[in-house]
């Protein structure tokens, strides 16, 4: 049967920063030129915001150039950086602070802002929608349409109402088409099309391995006496530290006594048995941390994976009929540990580059092959430059001698060291075996400071419908317990933050259990698998966590 279709000048798949940026940037170019263009923007979260975590201290360099007068205009960041401290932490009981000239320049957050970008995204909507952008919370876009040349015209947004079984309930509502000129993808870290993308157009070949992290967040409310609005603190060493595995935690001072607190685990860790959610849960417990928390009540929590490869993983962004943006990509840097502006300025560099080829006489669905000049040329493209060595330095040297190469890199060489450190290793490939690496036994929460997976899932509002097919796919649905199990203890177990996936022991031996209502979209499975057998794909749309403020 014939899909309907609906066609625009851009489709955008994605209302993160990426995409609402090129959105608004491209209808001011549209204005500006006087030409009626028409813009979508698919987000398959049920609002706009529902899906979006991030820290975040954020720093307003691409929001000065894309709305100048944004804080006449009421943009949600009310919460300016009074202070840096920076925490080497030792041990479970101790920690050093780090004096200001040990931190990388790039690291500083003098001008930035804390704040939640679920709610400047919602924000950035709310412009766009003003100017004539469509947004459709909801739709997920779940497949990449192209024409007999192989260009892209557009996505299909994915059915909703299928059963389990493939069969079509009283609430079944088809695919549509939305065809368009151009379109951008801005999924987001490991966006599965952009995935697609890189393998049928070849985008990353000659590059570096994208390297990951797993992010994991929560929002406490904490006793005014313990709150100081606009600190930030940042920390490295334990108790990632313990199993040679690298990372680094923060703690925002937030308005209204929040605090946000998260874990970066990089994903290149070598241990099998490293859990990043109990990893994370450990370092609530350590003094400096414990001494923030205490009397507060946690009030939310998700996780979501980051793209941390930099410039050397960057990879080609055009292809015949659209471009790859923000972290879909992978654009954030890792110096700053902050990806927004990066991702909001390739946004904007994406619609420049699109009206250019709409406004000229060139055949739609071109390749717009000076995309990746324009980047190349513009302060995003060298700020990443400049970071190049970031992972190479912290993977190849280990996360002490990796941070003195990184401060010695950045702030007496400004990034300019005249060498590239390549890592060639994807995170995947990087775990040992079960038997060679030293178990962990994590303890058990303790309800105050320390939470279980399922108590912690509940907190993000995460639903599924669950009579749909699992969007969590297996390529051979064997291999968990025939190879995973005995050789890395199935890891999936472990690194992921959300319960999804158990082993199940029954008379005729274990089975691998995936319980796909409980996932909240981070990506980890689809990176970390070390048979790279699990593929992640777009449930039914309004699916997934509901992040109120994330």
């Amino acid at each position: 049967m014939e899909r309907e279709s609906m066609e625009f000048d851009v489709v955008i798949v994605g209302a993160g920063p990426a995409g609402l940026s090129a959105a608004i940037r491209t209808m001011q170019l549209a204005e500006k030129a006087g030409r009626e263009t028409t813009v979508c923007v698919v987000e398959k979260g049920s609002e706009v915001g529902a899906h979006i975590l991030s820290g975040a201290v954020f720093e307003p360099r691409a929001l000065d150039e894309l709305l100048p007068n944004w804080q006449e205009m009421g943009a949600p960041l009310n919460t300016p950086v009074t202070g840096d401290t920076f925490f080497f932490y030792t041990s479970s009981k101790s920690a050093i602070k780090l004096p200001n000239f040990l931190i990388p320049k790039p690291t500083h957050n003098d001008g930035n802002y804390i704040t939640s970008m679920g709610n400047l995204c919602r924000w950035l909507a709310e412009q766009a929608e003003n100017m004539g952008v469509e947004i459709y919370p909801g739709f997920t876009a779940a497949e990449i349409l192209t024409d007999e040349n192989g260009n892209v015209t557009g996505i299909a947004t994915g059915e909703m109402g299928v059963g389990a079984d493939g069969s079509h309930k009283d609430s079944y509502v088809p695919s549509m088409e939305l065809h368009a000129k151009y379109t951008l993808f801005a999924e987001g870290c490991r966006g599965h099309l952009g995935k697609q993308l890189m393998q049928q157009f070849d985008l990353d070949q000659g590059k570096d391995p994208q390297h990951y992290g797993i992010g994991i967040k929560e929002i406490w409310e904490i006793p005014a006496e313990q709150h100081e609005e606009g600190k930030v603190v940042h920390g490295l060493g334990w108790p990632l530290s313990e199993s040679n595995s690298s990372g680094g935690a923060f703690l925002y001072h937030a308005e209204n006594n929040q605090v946000y607190i998260g874990l970066i685990t990089d994903l290149n860790y070598s241990n099998p048995h490293v859990s990043p959610f109990e990893e994370f849960q450990r370092w609530k417990t350590h003094p400096e941390t414990q001494q923030v928390l205490a009397g507060g009540s946690r009030v939310a929590y998700g996780a979501r994976a980051l793209a941390k490869g930099g410039w050397n993983s960057l990879p080609t962004m055009h292809f015949p009929g659209g471009l790859l943006i923000g972290c879909d990509a992978g654009t954030l840097n890792s110096v700053k540990i902050k990806g927004n502006h990066t991702a909001m300025k390739s946004g904007m560099l994406a619609a420049e580059t699109v009206m250019a080829a709409l406004d000229s006489d060139s055949e739609y669905r071109a390749n717009l092959v000076e995309y990746q000049q324009r980047l190349k040329q513009s302060w995003l493209g060298k700020e990443l430059y400049t970071t190049r060595n970031f992972a190479g330095f912290m993977h190849k040297f280990g996360y002490m001698l990796g941070a003195g190469m990184v401060w010695l890199d950045q702030t007496l060489f400004g990034g300019r060291l005249p060498f590239t450190l390549h890592d060639t290793k994807p995170d995947h490939a990087c775990l040992h075996t079960a038997a060679e690496s030293k178990a962990i036994n994590y303890p058990k929460p303790d309800n105050v400071l320390t939470f279980d997976r399922l108590s912690s899932v509940f907190l993000s509002n995460t639903n599924h419908e669950e009579d749909q097919p699992c969007h969590l796919t297996l390529a051979d649905s064997a291999i968990p317990v025939a190879a995973n199990l005995p050789t890395y203890n199935e890891p999936a177990q472990r690194y992921c933050p959300a319960g999804v996936y158990e082993i199940v022991e029954e008379d005729n031996g274990p089975r691998f259990q995936i319980n796909a209502q409980n996932c909240v979209h981070c990506k980890t499975c689809d990176i970390k698998d070390p048979a790279q057998n699990i593929t992640w794909v777009t449930p039914e749309g309004f699916g997934g966590p509901n992040y109120p403020n994330m």
